[in-house]
């Protein structure tokens, strides 16, 4: 395992095209899903949780989608079909990341809408420091409410995302980075 500072300072996403086998085990993904929990939570309501996707669930949960789209447009490719029938079979695991973000008394919905995105970095951090590689994504299925309650949302939920998870079949590589510089002002 390499030191913290180095960590975040090298870790990459890796395209779920490039992630393959082995997943984490039940020990190891349950260690991942509660250092991703570590979050600012005001009011401790924990505004969001995990959807699994994996085995026979992922094979359901891509055939669903293609289902709604063949349903929704009968002239839909082949070839789209097929990739979404592979959606979530194509990594070990896919995390759905899920915002549970509504009214509430004392917390306002911006902040539980942000411990849900702070969920997801620690969700990607806790995997490449056990030795897997993650890519978070959102695509069309975040978004729409159909597909939406296809794949496991309740009433008053949203996806923040997919994080797919695997072993990388290639080194990562580097992308731009932002100029920091150019980011920061004094007030």
């Amino acid at each position: 395992m390499t030191d913290l500072l180095t960590h975040l300072r090298t870790r990459r996403s890796i395209p779920a095209p490039q992630l393959g086998e082995p997943g984490p085990d039940a020990a190891t993904l349950t260690d991942i899903l509660t250092i991703a929990a570590r979050v600012p939570d005001h009011g401790k309501i924990a505004p969001w949780r995990f959807i699994l996707y994996r085995g026979d669930g992922a094979v359901r949960a891509g055939t669903a989608l293609a289902d709604l789209l063949a349903r929704r447009d009968p002239a839909t490719s082949p070839d789209r079909l097929a990739f979404e029938r592979a959606r979530f079979t194509r990594v070990p695991l896919t995390i759905g990341l899920v915002s549970r973000a509504g009214p509430h008394v004392k917390v306002p919905e911006w902040e539980q809408q942000l411990s849900a995105g702070a969920v997801g970095v620690n969700l990607l951090h806790a995997i490449h420091a056990h030795g897997f590689a993650g890519q978070w994504i959102t695509e069309w299925p975040s978004f729409d409410a159909e597909a939406g309650a296809l794949l496991g949302l309740k009433e008053g939920e949203r996806f923040a995302g997919f994080v797919h998870v695997g072993t990388p079949k290639q080194p990562p590589f580097e992308r731009d980075r932002p100029d920091i510089a150019k980011l920061v002002t004094e007030f």
